[in-house]
């Protein structure tokens, strides 16, 4: 089997910085692989929230995770400071995948390499919808 490479930060577009927390850390003394999918989580939310792209409280739409996947390459622990890199690797009609790496402090390459893909759906249906052309523009910028 080969292994992957970790990504690098030339690989993302725009990042945040995310505080770890004593809770994050198992029982192996570094972050449990859960968190990780927190973190993407996080990661993209912060993106379109300071976007306008989602209003979480009463938008008429909704993103969904309809798929997640890490694949981890070093380990982080509290007290770590993460910078989460992400861009849009795919942009449909109604979804969007996403490309996450979680960085340790200044590091270049990424200690763990995800991906995230959303389903814009009506609030209230859970059906997908289109995802609207001012918000298709501003993905667009993480390409």
């Amino acid at each position: 089997m080969v292994k992957n490479k970790p990504s690098t930060r030339d690989d993302y577009i725009v990042f945040s910085t995310i505080t770890t927390r004593w809770f994050d850390n198992d029982v192996y003394g570094h972050m449990n692989n859960t968190i990780h999918y927190q973190l993407f989580d996080t990661a993209v939310h912060e993106y379109l929230l300071k976007q306008g792209i989602l209003n979480s409280k009463s938008g008429s739409t909704v993103f969904l995770v309809v798929e997640t996947g890490c694949k981890y390459f070093n380990e982080l622990a509290f007290p770590d400071v993460i910078s989460a890199g992400i861009k849009v690797r795919k942009l449909g009609s109604s979804s969007v995948t996403y490309d996450i790496g979680l960085f340790r402090g200044d590091a270049d390459q990424a200690s763990a390499q995800g991906h995230f893909v959303h389903v814009n759906v009506d609030r209230v249906t859970r059906r997908p919808v289109n995802i609207n052309d001012e918000n298709r523009d501003k993905l667009k910028l993480l390409m």
